[in-house]
């Protein structure tokens, strides 16, 4: 039975189905294949609510087969940098911390990895845009800190987070070795490489982008396009997998607010679209992905073999002027 407020739809298969899914692609058997699962919903004003809604969400991924699991980014509340206002910064919260301790217990129950987006509280004035890395065994593995903050109308994030000082890194999980990215991050092709460079075969991001309303008729299929495109060109440049979850819904916290464009999805070794949410509803998606692929698309387009390390190095430069 789908678990609180997530029917089951399998992909392909949607006749009568409920606006409310779980979309699920045909598992297939083998050694190599694992399956993930993201979760894309519209967030609350109410903290634990938020919490609930996305344990729920997870219960379902895990209950289709998913092995790793990864929230969108900052699930717990609303995307409050849309403005500067200092009440917000009561939102965060240290790791480990109640929500690093909700989602270790239930991957140790369920048995999966988790990927979960948090708002950090390090210390006192000095907070971070985190994702945490708990394994199946419900052991914390790590953490990272969003590297790239951007500062865009309705997207005020260098108010509230320190730039990451942990670098890129990768994770061998108990199902595979992933690399964790966060929003921003994802328009920046070296921020993908140098996590591919220690081993990573599946690289998630954990989301939150949209458009403001104004914009949306004349550049919002524009802007959503160069989004997707971007994300896939990262599966194409390192042969590997690429999964974004995305929130979904209208949150108004100041001037027009954010329309959240969800389109969560899976990219293959190639780029393909292996699956796709929506743009309006909350969905969980579990895909299988066959980790064999990741070698097979390296050796047959040898990217990685042919690059040229040694002229590379005015890449630490602002710019050649």
């Amino acid at each position: 039975m789908p678990a609180r407020g997530f029917p089951t739809q399998l992909a392909g298969k949607d006749a009568g189905a409920p606006r409310l899914a779980l979309r699920t692609l045909i598992i297939i058997s083998s050694q190599t294949v694992i399956n993930v699962g993201l979760i894309q919903t519209s967030c609350s004003p109410d903290s634990a609510a938020n919490l609930k809604k996305t344990l729920a969400a997870a219960e379902s991924a895990a209950d289709k087969g998913a092995q790793i699991i990864c929230t969108q980014e900052l699930f717990r509340s609303q995307y409050f940098c849309q403005t500067e206002d200092h009440k917000f910064f009561q939102l965060a919260e240290p790791i480990p911390g109640p929500t690093t301790e909700a989602f270790q217990k239930f991957a140790k129950e369920k048995q999966v990895v988790i990927v979960a987006s948090l708002f950090e509280k390090r210390a006192a004035g000095v907070y971070h845009n985190t994702a945490i890395i708990v394994d199946a065994d419900g052991t914390l593995l790590g953490r990272y800190r969003k590297m790239h903050i951007p500062d865009d109308p309705l997207y005020y994030e260098k108010f509230y987070f320190t730039p990451g000082d942990l670098g890129f890194r990768a994770w061998q999980t108990r199902y595979a070795k992933i690399g964790v990215l966060i929003c921003w991050d994802q328009w920046y092709p070296e921020a993908a490489r140098l996590t591919v460079m220690q081993g990573a075969e599946i690289l998630f991001y954990p989301t939150a982008i949209g458009w403001h309303p104004s914009e949306k008729a004349e550049t919002g299929e524009l802007q959503r396009a160069a989004w997707e495109t971007i994300q896939k060109s990262h599966a194409i440049a390192n042969g590997c997998y690429v999964a974004v979850p995305n929130r979904v819904g209208h949150e108004g916290l100041a001037a027009e607010g954010i329309e959240f464009w969800g389109h969560s999805f899976v990219a293959g070794t190639s780029g393909e679209i292996l699956a796709k949410a929506s743009t309006q509803n909350e969905e969980v998606l579990v895909v299988p992905l066959d980790l064999g692929k990741v070698d097979s698309t390296r050796t047959h387009w040898p990217f990685l073999r042919d690059r040229r390390i040694d002229a590379y190095g005015d890449l630490t430069k602002r710019l050649l002027d």
